[in-house]
């Protein structure tokens, strides 16, 4: 394993650029035949499905950085993880969804034939740590909550 920066970093940096236009034709030739991208609730699209949001119109970028990237190299694959933080509009008839997020984002590219090919895309949403137990807790404690043989918390009854 080689951590990496430089040109595989650039494949990221290329990927956003493409994203935040809406630049199909630019996606086309970055996403694998075979490209999977699993979305933040859990949803997969293939790569016709991916294309087709900018395609139709659907999603509209207003900002979209890419920043906190990591690179490691395996041989022929690449592994980024990076903060996508966007904004955005996504339209579906009668469905608005306003878009202001942070997502952790797993890229995975592969080479072949002497090109960085990117094969598949995970987002997860950075919704920050876990509250802290003892602080839970207490706040429960203050709140007229207080924890049974089990240590569950529930109403005072």
């Amino acid at each position: 394993m080689q951590e990496q920066s430089g040109q595989e970093e650039k494949l990221g940096e290329d990927w956003a650029a493409a994203e935040l236009r809406g630049d199909t034709v630019t996606l086309g030739r970055i996403l694998a035949d075979d490209f999977v991208a699993v979305g933040p609730r859990g949803f997969m699209l293939s790569k016709e499905q991916w294309l087709s949001r900018h395609d139709s119109g659907n999603l509209t970028y207003k900002a979209f950085e890419w920043d906190e990237v990591t690179v490691r190299v395996h041989g022929d694959a690449a592994v980024m993880i990076g903060r996508e933080t966007a904004s955005a509009v996504y339209e579906d008839g009668e469905v608005r969804h306003e878009i202001q997020d942070q997502f952790r984002v797993t890229l995975v590219f592969v080479e072949e034939q002497g090109r960085w090919l990117l094969l598949g895309l995970h987002l997860s949403l950075i919704a920050g740590p876990p509250q802290d137990v003892r602080y839970r807790a207490r706040t429960r404690r203050k709140n007229g909550h207080e924890a049974n043989r089990r240590g569950n918390y529930g109403p005072r009854c």
